[in-house]
């Protein structure tokens, strides 16, 4: 099979996860146009199918993207950074923010380079090999990070920490990714994917309703501010007390039974 017939990203969905897994392994897992288009589909069938709870980012292969193909991209910048996305497509880039309402696991290895760090900076909960090597390295090619890098990475790693990286292009290890704490777990290549979806499962299982308020509260307090969070929290508690979901959590626990939650 030739690459222009192999399925670059892979999408499925089981038990209101939706598994997002990169396919190009022998090409690094490099993010052509078309994967990115992939993408950026699957994001937004996360965000808008309400069966759906909690997504993993993930890829084949030994390493988990070295980035974008710049070669393929090339013709595409030059006309601007400005990318446009169809109605059916949701910027990867954007979903740290308000742009996704669930949450994302991210399980990565080997090499995790620019737009792949950028990407993964946009998930909730991430995991990783102790082989795995994060980098920004644009400003070795004669660029930047202009995908959130320069504004994500000082605020999970600490500022001095993100310059030492972002300025020279250096690569930085998994364990130092750990004791910074921009990942949450090192895990061994045979039972990264298995991990990420232990993860996934234990989210889709808790109150849906629950789970997206307290990841929009999260993100507010993030984005804008601690007031504005605790002002949206004061807004919100009451139709989520009023949910069935509650009323099943409360009757759970009276019956010592695991709850069967619905998103209502």
């Amino acid at each position: 099979m030739n690459e222009s017939e192999k399925v670059k990203v892979l999408v499925e969905e089981n038990n209101h996860i939706l598994t997002i897994t990169f396919n190009r392994p022998e090409k690094y897992n490099a993010l052509d146009p078309e994967s990115f288009k992939l993408l950026s589909k699957a994001l937004y069938r996360l965000e808008n199918e309400s069966h759906l709870r909690v997504g993993i980012i993930q890829a084949a292969g030994e390493n988990f993207t070295s980035g974008l193909e710049l070669d393929k991209w090339a013709p595409i910048f030059a006309k601007g950074l400005d990318i446009k996305y169809a109605e059916d497509e949701l910027d990867p880039y954007s979903v740290a923010g308000a742009g996704l309402s669930k949450p994302l696991v991210c399980a990565v290895q080997g090499l995790c380079y620019t737009s792949g760090l950028e990407l993964l900076l946009n998930t909730d909960i991430r995991i990783a090999t102790a082989d795995t090597r994060f980098s920004q390295l644009e400003v070795q090619r004669g660029i930047y990070a202009c995908r959130g890098g320069t504004i994500r990475l000082p605020e999970e790693i600490g500022w001095s920490n993100a310059q030492r990286y972002l300025l020279t292009g250096d690569t930085f290890s998994a364990e130092q990714a750990l004791q910074w704490g921009m990942i949450q777990e090192i895990v061994s290549l045979e039972h990264l994917h298995q991990r990420a979806l232990e993860i996934a499962e234990k989210i889709a299982r808790a109150a849906p309703l629950g789970v997206q308020a307290s990841l929009r509260s999260s993100k507010l307090s993030r984005t804008h501010s601690q007031a504005a969070a605790f002002e949206k929290v004061s807004e919100e508690m009451p139709a989520v007390m009023k949910s069935k979901d509650a009323q099943e959590g409360v009757m759970s626990f009276l019956q010592r039974r695991e709850a069967q939650f619905i998103g209502s």
